[in-house]
């Protein structure tokens, strides 16, 4: 594995998940896990009555990137429309799986940018997103 997939910045940002604490009273929850690694995300949500994330809480048990993937996205998902969340996280599963567009559609995610030549990486990094969108989604209904 390469020392630039593993960089400062991702240890940084790996070390300091926001919300990372589970809501007492979410709207909605879910847990994913991945099956190449065993990384796990437990996300509870609270969303407001105009389609926002109100309110997040996450349990993480990943690698260095999908921390730092859970990071990030706790860091800039708060007040974010439900559909905006959603979109994030096709955005990305298309950057890392295809190299289809870039990751300047979410703040800071370009540190991950590496990690796309890995492929056996991707899971843990895209599993922050999808277990977000798995709760908003159940959420909004």
């Amino acid at each position: 594995m390469s020392a630039s997939l593993y960089n400062t910045d991702i240890l940084r940002l790996a070390a300091s998940i926001p919300h990372h604490q589970r809501l007492a009273d979410p709207h909605a929850s879910a847990e994913k896990r991945t099956a190449v690694c065993g990384s796990r995300v437990i996300a509870d949500v609270k969303v407001d009555g105009e389609g926002r994330l109100a309110a997040l809480g996450l349990e993480v048990r990943a690698c260095a990137l999908g921390q730092a993937s859970a990071s990030l996205l706790a860091a800039h998902a708060l007040g974010k429309p439900v559909d905006e969340l959603i979109t994030a996280r096709e955005r990305l599963i298309a950057y890392l799986s295809a190299g289809e567009g870039d990751l300047e559609f979410w703040p800071g995610l370009s540190v991950l940018s590496p990690a796309q030549a890995y492929p056996a990486r991707h899971a843990s990094i895209i599993l922050p997103f999808e277990t977000l969108a798995e709760a908003i989604t159940k959420a909004a209904r």
